[in-house]
C-alpha cells in the first residue's frame, strides 16, 4: 500500500478574450413540444443523428455533476434522457476521436501512441471503413463541424473523404478560437479553418463555438427532414488556448483563479451553442425523430482550468479521472427516458449502435471492438459489454520499476496498459499523473498545500482498483488479490496478440504551414504517393529475387523483422 497525502492545485493563466455579439435564440422549452410528451414508439424513418463531442471537458465542469460552472442546456438535456454514468473514453483527443469513428481499439488502427501531430505523415487508416461512410450507406446525409484531429498529409484523409458530405472546421489539434492560428513549434505557425477541402480565410475573427453553432443551424435550415441526417459536432470548445467572448467572463467574475474562470466562461458559451443547437433541430421539424449524443473526447486539463474531481487523475492518463466520461443520451425515441444508465458502455460503441438505429448492418467480418448498446441505454436492459481494453501503449516510457517478472512471466509490467473487466481495472507501466485535485476555485494556495494529497510511492508498476466499489481509485489491492491481478494480466497478453504496430512516423519538414500558402493541409499529392508506393513494392520484389539467391539477406531479414516486432510490443 502506498501512502497518501492532501489537495493540489495548480492555476494557468492565459489571456485573450474578445467580445462576441451572438443573436439570443428562444429557450430550448420555446420550440415545440418537450422530449417528455413526445410519444416512444418506433419512428416511420431512421433518425436524425446528432453526436455532439466536447474538447477537454472535466468530469465535474457540468452543472448535473455539482459544477460551480452553469451549464442549464446540458442539465435539462440530460434530465430528460438518459445519463451515461459508467461512460469511458480515452485520455486525449486523437485516440478517442478513432475509436468513435472505426468503433476499434487504438491497438487495432495503430493509433496506440499518443495523438496525431501536425507534421507527422500519419492519419486514420483509409483501409478501414468509418461511421459516416456506413451512415451514408444506409441513405444518410453526413456532415461534420469542428474539430478533425485524424491526421491530413494527404487528401484521401480529410474528412470529406472518409465519409462526410461537407465540414467545416479545423484538422489540427487546437488553434485560437479567433485567429485559426496554429503552432506546432517555434516559428512553424499556419492557419487552420477549412471548408470542404478549401481553406476558410474568409471567417476568420468569428469565434469557433459560435461559428460552428451558426453553421450547424444554416445546414439544418437547408437540409429536408424526410431524409435522415448525421451530424457530427466536435468542438474546439474548452480546449486551450483559454478564450472566451466577454458577456461570459464577466458571470464569473467572482472567481479568484484566473484559469478557472475563463475555462467557466467557455463552458457556458459552449452549453448556449448546444442550446442553439437544439433549438435549430424544433425549428426545422427534426427533432421529434432525433437522438442527440452528448460526450466529452477526455478528462479534464487540470492544469487549465478544468476539474474531474472526485475522480483521480486528469487528460493524458488511465486513472479514471482521465478516461471516465460526460455522457448523455437525449431523444423522443427513448422508451425510458429521465433516468440515470449504469451501463458499461465505451467510445467504441457508438459505432455499431449508431448504424443499428440508421437501419444498417455489421458483421464480425467488420473487425469491431464496439457493442450495440440501444437496448441497455433505451429500454434499461444490461449491457453487451463486460470489459473495456483501455489501451497497450508500447512506445510510452516504460516504468523504472516493472518487470517480466513482476508480470508473473507473462507481460512487463513496465509496459503502460489499462483493462477494466467487470468490476476490477488494472494499470500497468506509468499510468500517468495520479493525484486528486479539487475544483480550483481559489486564486492561490499556499506552497506547501501542493503536496497534501499526492502519491507519495513512485516504485510500482502495478495497480489494481474494484472500481464499483472505489470509483475513486484509492485503495489499491494488487496485494491484496495477485489471483485477479494474474487473470487481467493474461487478457492483456490476448489482446496484444491481435495488436498491429505503432504508427507513429517522424515528422516531415514539407509539412510546414510556408510551403502551402500559410496554412496547415495536406502536403503529399497522389501522384507521390502513388509513386512512394511503387517504389515500396519494387523494393520488396528486389528483395524477394535476392533472397533465394543468398541466405545471409534471409538472416538479415529476419533480424530486421524481429527487431519490428520488438519496437511494437516490447513485451
Amino acid at each position: 500500500m502506498h501512502a497518501l497525502t492532501g489537495f493540489s492545485l495548480v492555476s494557468l493563466l492565459s489571456f485573450g478574450y474578445l467580445s462576441w455579439d451572438w443573436t439570443k435564440p428562444s429557450l430550448v422549452a420555446d420550440g415545440p413540444s418537450e422530449a417528455s410528451e413526445q410519444p416512444s414508439v418506433a419512428p416511420p424513418q431512421p433518425p436524425h443523428i446528432i453526436f455532439i463531442l466536447t474538447d477537454d471537458q472535466g468530469y465535474h465542469d457540468v452543472g448535473y455533476h455539482g459544477s460551480d460552472i452553469e451549464t442549464p442546456t446540458l442539465d435539462r438535456l440530460a434530465a430528460e434522457g438518459v445519463k451515461l454514468e459508467n461512460y469511458y473514453i480515452q485520455p486525449i483527443c486523437t485516440p478517442s476521436r478513432s475509436q468513435l469513428l472505426t468503433g476499434r481499439y487504438q491497438i487495432h488502427t495503430g493509433l496506440q501512441h499518443s495523438i496525431i501531430r501536425p507534421r507527422q505523415p500519419n492519419c486514420l487508416p483509409l483501409d478501414q471503413v468509418t461511421l459516416p461512410q456506413k451512415l451514408q450507406e444506409a441513405g444518410y446525409s453526413t456532415h461534420m463541424v469542428g474539430k478533425w484531429h485524424l491526421g491530413f498529409y494527404r487528401k484521401e484523409c480529410l474528412p470529406t473523404r472518409r465519409g462526410f458530405d461537407t465540414f467545416l472546421g479545423s484538422l489540427t489539434g487546437n488553434v485560437d478560437y479567433y485567429t485559426y492560428d496554429n503552432c506546432d513549434g517555434p516559428g512553424v505557425c499556419g492557419f487552420d479553418l477549412h471548408e470542404g477541402e478549401n481553406v476558410a480565410w474568409g471567417l476568420s475573427g468569428q469565434y469557433s463555438t459560435m461559428l460552428y453553432a451558426q453553421r450547424v443551424s444554416h445546414i439544418l435550415a437547408s437540409h429536408s427532414p424526410r431524409q435522415p441526417l448525421f451530424l457530427y459536432v466536435a468542438f474546439q470548445a474548452v480546449h486551450t488556448p483559454l478564450q472566451s467572448p466577454r458577456e461570459y467572463l464577466y458571470r464569473y467574475r467572482s472567481m479568484g483563479n484566473v484559469a478557472r474562470r475563463k475555462y467557466a466562461a467557455m463552458v457556458t458559451c459552449m452549453d448556449e451553442a448546444v442550446r442553439n443547437i437544439t433549438w435549430a433541430l424544433k425549428r426545422y421539424g427534426f427533432y421529434n425523430n432525433s437522438v442527440i449524443i452528448f460526450s466529452s473526447d477526455n478528462g479534464g486539463q487540470t492544469f487549465s482550468g478544468g476539474s474531474n474531481w472526485p475522480l483521480r487523475g486528469r487528460k493524458g492518463t488511465y486513472w479514471e479521472g482521465g478516461v471516465r466520461g460526460l455522457g448523455f443520451v437525449h431523444s423522443p425515441l427513448l422508451k425510458r427516458k429521465r433516468r440515470t444508465s449504469r451501463a458499461l458502455v465505451h467510445i467504441t460503441d457508438w459505432y455499431p449502435t449508431l448504424v443499428g438505429l440508421a437501419g444498417g448492418t455489421v458483421s464480425v467480418a467488420d473487425g469491431l471492438d464496439g457493442y450495440d448498446v440501444w437496448p441497455a441505454i433505451s429500454e434499461g436492459r444490461a449491457s453487451p459489454r463486460t470489459e473495456i481494453l483501455h489501451n497497450i501503449d508500447p512506445l510510452y516510457n516504460h516504468a523504472r520499476h516493472g518487470s517480466l517478472e513482476g508480470g508473473f512471466g507473462i507481460w512487463n509490467t513496465a509496459v503502460q496498459a489499462a483493462i477494466r473487466v467487470g468490476e476490477w481495472k488494472l494499470l500497468t507501466g506509468d499510468p500517468g499523473y495520479g493525484d486528486w485535485i479539487p475544483p480550483q476555485t481559489l486564486a492561490a494556495f499556499p506552497g506547501s498545500w501542493w503536496n497534501l494529497e499526492r502519491m507519495a510511492s513512485a516504485r510500482q508498476a502495478v495497480w489494481l482498483f474494484n472500481i464499483s466499489a472505489d470509483p475513486y481509485e484509492r485503495e489499491d489491492l494488487a496485494g491484496q488479490r495477485p489471483d485477479v491481478v494474474r487473470a487481467l494480466l493474461a487478457r492483456l497478453v490476448d489482446y496484444n496478440r491481435t495488436a498491429i504496430p505503432v504508427r507513429y512516423p517522424a515528422e516531415n519538414p514539407r509539412a510546414h504551414p510556408d510551403f502551402n500558402g500559410g496554412a496547415w493541409g495536406p502536403w503529399v499529392s497522389d501522384e507521390e504517393e502513388e509513386e512512394e508506393e511503387e517504389e515500396a513494392r519494387s523494393r520488396s520484389l528486389s528483395r524477394g529475387r535476392r533472397k533465394k539467391k543468398c541466405k545471409i539477406c534471409k538472416l538479415r531479414s529476419f533480424f530486421r523483422k524481429l527487431n519490428t516486432r520488438l519496437m511494437s510490443h516490447r513485451i
